[in-house]
C-alpha cells in the first residue's frame, strides 16, 4: 500500500489535495505553543477534522486515534469546519458529472 493510498483510506482524499487544503486553512487554524502545552499541528487539526467527516466517527472513536480529549476534538472539528467554508467559498470549483 501507498502513502496516496493511505490517505484515500484514512481521511477520503489523496495527499495532493490534503496539502492543498492544509494550505488554505493554515492560518485560520494554527495555534501558538505556551509555556503549559505544545499546541495541536495544523496538520492534526485538519486530519481529525476530515476523518471526523468521512467516517462519522465519534469524537471519543477520534480521542483513540489522536489522544486528544473528545471536548477539544468538538472544538476542533467546529473551528476547522469553519475554516473550510471560509476558505472554500472565494474558490470556484468545477464539479465532473459521472
Amino acid at each position: 500500500m501507498t502513502e496516496s493510498d493511505d490517505y484515500r483510506n484514512f481521511l477520503r482524499m489523496d495527499a495532493t489535495s490534503f496539502e492543498n487544503l492544509l494550505k488554505l486553512v493554515t492560518s485560520n487554524i494554527q495555534k501558538q505553543n505556551t509555556i503549559m502545552m505544545e499546541a495541536i499541528s495544523v496538520n492534526e487539526r485538519l486530519s481529525i477534522t476530515l476523518r471526523y467527516l468521512a467516517t462519522g466517527n465519534t469524537f471519543e472513536d477520534l480521542t483513540f486515534l489522536s489522544a486528544i480529549l473528545p471536548q477539544s476534538i468538538s472544538n476542533i472539528v467546529q473551528k476547522t469546519c469553519q475554516a473550510i467554508i471560509t476558505s472554500l467559498k472565494t474558490i470556484n470549483i468545477e464539479y465532473v458529472s459521472c
